[in-house]
């Protein structure tokens, strides 16, 4: 599945008013230095300590908007060395 990463900070700044409010930001614990990433259906994840947390999902136009604030296209993870 391709994805594009990003910061807490990045993410607030290409939110729509429909989508994840500040409320909700905080209380999923994304602050600016928080990774996250998602994916071409939308799907927004919150790195952990132990993984991924699916939080929710990015509507209307979240593709463009997304390459246009993060400066990445999107990519697919590749297995690591030895594995």
């Amino acid at each position: 599945m391709e994805f594009i990463e990003m910061t807490g900070e990045q993410l607030t700044s290409l939110l729509l008013p429909d989508e994840l409010s500040d409320n909700q930001l905080k209380t999923s614990g994304i602050v600016a230095q928080s990774i996250l990433r998602v994916n071409r259906q939308g799907d927004l994840e919150l790195r952990r300590r132990d993984g991924w947390d699916l939080l929710g999902g990015l509507l209307g136009d979240f593709e463009q908007r997304v390459v246009r604030q993060t400066g990445l296209d999107w990519s697919m993870p590749t297995a690591k060395s030895g594995q």
